[in-house]
C-alpha cells in the first residue's frame, strides 16, 4: 500500500510539473516583429561618422529616422564638456507623433560615433529578455556629475551608471520621459536622463533599468580593455570578455572614438579573413568616365638633407597622370639641395601647369610651409586635390595618384614603409597623451596580410586631400601649427576634431620611405655611402640593371679560362666613384714606397687611391659581400668566399703618369677589376692580358667586372693606355 501511495504521489507531481511547464510555455511572449522597431537618431550634418552609422544600419535593414538634419547645432561641444540638450528636444518633438503607438519600440542612439554590430531581431529579443519598458545604456564611468554616484542603485555585477547614447523602450514610455524636458539646447542630456532614473518613484513607474552587462549597448569609454573582435565567416562582432556578451550597438563615447574607428574597420562586414575588404570598392570614382582629369596641386617638402633626391623628382615626373593637370609647389629648407632643385626646375619648368619654389632664404618653419602649400589649393577653386609628399617618400607605383583619387575619400594616403622594418607612414592607434601606440592589426596591415582601406588616427609623409574639403571642412589656414605638436600631428588632430576620417590604403604596393638618418652631406657624392641605410635605393641607383640576369639567364661571359666577365655597376656608380676620387685628388703616383700598406713597399705599384682614404672601405666591403660573393659562388662552384679584402682601390691610367702595369700576380684568392669608364670615348688602348693563356681582353665595358684567380695560374699585365684617362676599381679578395 505504501508503494502504491508513493506511485500515486509521484504521478500527481509529474502531472503538475508538466502542467506548469505547459502553462509557462503558453505564456511566453511572442517575438516582437522587426517592423515594430524604429531607430531615431540626431544628425545636423552628414559627417563621415554619420555615413558609417547609416552604412551599418542599412546592412542590417534597420528603419532609421534622422532628426535635425540641416539644423544649426546648438548643443555645445559634447566631446569636451556638458551639452547635448538639443538631442532631447528633437526627440521630444518626434515622440509627440509616435506616443500613441503602444506596441512601437523606439531605439534612440547617437550617430556620429556609433555603429551597429547586430540586427533588429537580435536587439528586440534582448530587449524582451530584459523585461522592462525602457532600457538605457550603461557604463562604468559616471558623467557629468560625479556627486550623484552614491545615489545610483547598487549592482552586484555590471556597469552601474547611465549613458544617454543608447535608449530603447516602448514608445509611450519613452515619450513620458522626454516630455519632461524643459531646458535649453546646450544643457546636458545625460544629466537630464540621470536625474529621472535616480528618482526611485519615476524609475519604478516608468519601469526603467540599465543594460548593466552590455547585452545591447557597449559603451567603449573606460571599457576598451574589455572588448575584442570576434571574427565570423561573414560578419565580425564585438565581444565583451567580462560579461561574455555580444553587444548590438557599439558606442565610441568621449575618449574612445579612435577605438571605435578601429572596430569600424571590421564591424559588421567591413573586413574579414574570408572575404577581405567589402567596402573598398564603394563609391569609387571612375576616372575613365570623366570628361577631363581633376587638377592636382603637388606639395613637395624637403625639410632635411635627403638622399636620392634626383631619383625622388624623377619618380614624380614619371607619375602616370596628365602633366597639364599638375601644379607643383616645392618647399626646400636645405641649402644643400638647391642645386638639385635648380636642375630639376631648368629641365621641367614647362612640363607642369605651374611651378613654384620656396627656398631656405624664406626661413619658414615646417608648419608654415605646409600651411602655405595647402592654402594654395584651398584658395584656388580649380584645385580638385592637394597631394602632399615629403622628399623621403619613393613612390615606385606610377599609378599612385590615380589610385588614390579613384578611392574617393576625403583624406587618403598610400601605405609606404621603410625597407626591412615595420616603420610606416601611419599609426594604428594613439597613446593617452596623443602619441604612437601600436594597434592590434598594425603589423598585418604593414605586411599586407590584411589588405584594405583603413580608418586611422595619424598619417604622415604622403597623402591626398580633396580640394572641396579644404574649402568647406578644413577651412582654417593654420592646420599644421598646434601647441608643441609637429606639423603632421597637428593636421591629424585638427582633422579628427573636425570629424574628418583619414584613411590609409594598402591595396597596392606604392613605395617606401627612405632613411634620412646619418645622411652625411660633406662628401662629393653622398648617396654612394647609403648602402647600409637605404640598400634598395642604393641598389637601384648603383647596381647594373642587368645584374640579376647573371643568375636568371646566365648573363656573363668567360673571355679567358677562369676569367669571368659580368655587369655589376651602373653608369651612375662608375661616374660618381671616379668623381669622388678626383675630388679627393691625392693619387699615389705609382711609387714603390707606400705608407698606406703593411711594410710600406709596393712591388708592382699603381697610380691609385684606396677606398679607405675616402672613408668608403666599410661600404665597399659590404658591396663585395652583397654583390660579388653571389657571383663567386656561381662561377667558382664550391668556393665560399668571406668577401674580405685589405686592398680596395681605384687605379688611374694615363699616358703621361702610368700607362700600363707590368706582369704580376695579385695577393688574393681572386680579384675583381671593374671598368669605370668607356674605351674609345674616354680613353684609347688599355685592357688586360693573361700570359698563361695568351689571352687579352682589350675592350672593357663600363660597369662590367672581371673576376679571376689572383695567384699561380693567372699572371697578368695591364695593357698600355695610349690616350685619355682610364679608371678601374680593383679588390684583392680573400688574401
Amino acid at each position: 500500500m505504501e508503494y502504491l501511495g508513493f506511485c500515486l504521489v509521484l504521478s500527481c507531481c509529474m502531472k503538475f510539473g508538466s502542467s506548469v511547464l505547459s502553462s509557462d510555455a503558453s505564456q511566453a511572449p511572442a517575438p516582437i516583429p522587426k517592423e515594430k522597431l524604429l531607430v531615431l537618431t540626431v544628425a545636423t550634418e552628414e559627417t563621415d561618422g554619420f555615413h558609417r552609422f547609416m552604412q551599418t544600419a542599412n546592412y542590417f535593414n534597420y528603419t532609421v529616422k534622422v532628426l535635425g538634419m540641416g539644423e544649426t547645432w546648438k548643443g555645445g561641444d559634447v566631446s569636451r564638456s556638458i551639452g547635448g540638450g538639443q538631442k532631447v528636444r528633437l526627440l521630444k518633438e518626434a515622440m509627440e507623433s509616435l506616443a500613441h503607438q503602444d506596441d512601437l519600440i523606439v531605439l534612440f542612439v547617437d550617430s556620429y560615433d556609433l555603429i551597429f554590430a547586430g540586427g533588429p531581431e537580435e536587439i528586440l529579443r534582448k530587449f524582451q529578455q530584459a523585461n522592462h519598458k525602457v532600457l538605457f545604456a550603461a557604463e562604468g564611468l559616471i558623467w557629468p556629475d560625479k556627486r550623484l554616484a552614491d545615489k545610483y542603485p547598487s549592482v552586484q555585477s555590471g556597469k552601474r551608471y547611465l549613458n544617454s547614447g543608447g535608449i530603447i523602450g516602448y514608445s509611450p514610455y519613452v515619450n513620458r520621459i522626454v516630455s519632461q524636458w524643459d531646458l535649453h539646447d546646450n544643457d546636458d542630456d545625460q544629466l537630464f536622463y540621470t536625474k529621472i532614473y535616480l528618482d526611485v518613484l519615476k524609475r519604478e513607474s516608468l519601469n526603467m533599468t540599465l543594460d548593466h552587462k552590455c547585452q545591447i549597448f557597449q559603451n567603449l569609454n573606460g571599457a576598451v580593455d574589455e572588448v575584442l573582435l570576434k571574427f565570423g565567416t561573414d560578419r565580425v562582432r564585438v565581444r565583451n570578455t567580462v560579461y561574455n556578451s555580444l553587444p548590438v550597438v557599439v558606442h565610441g563615447n568621449r575618449n574612445s572614438k579612435l577605438y571605435l574607428n578601429y572596430l569600424g574597420n571590421y564591424v559588421p562586414n567591413a573586413w574579414n579573413y574570408e572575404h577581405g575588404c567589402s567596402h573598398c570598392d564603394d563609391d569609387l570614382l571612375d576616372l575613365s568616365q570623366l570628361h577631363e582629369y581633376p587638377e592636382v596641386l603637388l606639395g613637395v617638402f624637403i625639410e632635411q638633407p635627403t638622399p636620392f633626391l634626383p631619383e625622388f623628382f624623377h619618380r614624380l615626373l614619371t607619375l602616370d597622370y596628365p602633366k597639364d593637370k599638375l601644379k607643383l609647389f616645392v618647399h626646400n629648407n636645405e641649402v644643400y639641395h638647391e642645386k638639385h632643385i635648380q636642375r630639376f626646375w631648368e629641365e621641367n619648368r614647362d612640363v607642369f601647369k605651374s611651378f613654384k619654389v620656396v627656398g631656405p632664404e624664406e626661413n619658414l618653419s615646417q608648419g608654415e610651409a605646409r600651411n602655405m602649400g595647402m592654402d594654395l589649393c584651398r584658395k584656388d577653386a580649380t584645385c580638385d586635390y592637394y597631394f602632399s609628399i615629403d622628399s623621403d617618400v619613393m613612390l615606385t607605383n606610377r599609378q599612385t595618384l590615380k589610385l588614390l583619387i579613384e578611392q574617393n575619400r576625403k583624406i587618403i594616403g598610400p601605405l609606404v614603409t621603410r625597407h626591412g622594418k615595420l616603420w610606416s607612414n601611419f599609426w594604428g592607434a594613439l597613446s593617452l597623451d596623443g602619441y604612437y601606440a601600436r594597434s592590434e592589426d598594425y603589423v598585418d596591415i604593414v605586411q599586407r596580410k590584411r589588405v584594405g582601406v583603413w580608418n586611422i588616427p595619424y598619417m604622415a609623409h604622403v597623402y591626398l586631400i580633396k580640394g572641396t574639403i579644404l574649402r568647406n571642412e578644413l577651412k582654417e589656414r593654420n592646420h599644421f601649427v598646434l601647441e608643441k605638436l609637429d606639423p603632421d600631428m597637428a593636421l591629424c588632430r585638427n582633422s579628427r576634431e573636425m570629424g574628418v576620417f583619414m584613411y590609409i590604403t594598402n591595396r597596392h604596393d606604392f613605395g617606401r620611405i627612405i632613411s634620412t638618418a646619418n645622411y652625411n652631406i660633406s662628401r662629393y657624392n653622398n648617396d654612394l655611402w647609403q648602402i647600409f641605410e637605404n640598400p634598395v635605393d642604393w641598389k637601384e641607383k648603383y647596381i647594373h640593371p642587368n645584374y640579376t640576369r647573371i643568375f636568371t639567364e646566365n648573363h656573363l661571359e668567360e673571355p679567358c679560362p677562369d676569367v669571368f666577365w659580368f655587369p655589376v655597376f651602373s653608369e651612375k656608380a662608375c661616374d660618381e666613384i671616379v668623381e669622388e676620387m678626383e675630388h679627393y685628388g691625392l693619387w699615389s703616383g705609382g711609387r714603390h714606397e707606400d705608407k698606406r700598406i703593411a711594410g710600406g713597399y709596393e712591388t708592382v705599384p699603381t697610380d691609385d687611391i684606396h677606398m679607405k682614404q675616402i672613408g668608403f672601405d666599410k661600404e665597399w666591403l659590404h658591396f663585395l659581400r652583397e654583390y660579388i660573393s653571389p657571383v663567386t659562388l656561381k662561377v667558382f662552384s664550391g668556393y665560399f668566399t668571406k668577401a674580405y679584402a685589405v686592398m680596395n682601390f681605384v687605379v688611374k691610367y694615363t699616358p703621361h703618369r702610368q700607362a700600363f702595369l707590368r706582369p704580376h700576380h695579385d695577393s688574393s684568392t681572386f680579384t675583381i677589376n671593374i671598368a669605370l669608364n668607356n674605351k674609345n670615348t674616354d680613353f684609347q688602348g688599355g685592357g688586360c692580358r693573361f700570359h698563361r693563356y695568351n689571352c687579352s681582353i682589350e675592350s672593357p665595358r663600363k660597369g662590367w667586372s672581371f673576376m679571376h684567380p689572383g695567384r699561380l695560374t693567372h699572371l697578368h699585365e695591364g695593357l698600355p693606355t695610349t690616350n685619355g684617362t682610364r679608371y678601374i676599381a680593383v679588390s684583392f679578395i680573400d688574401p
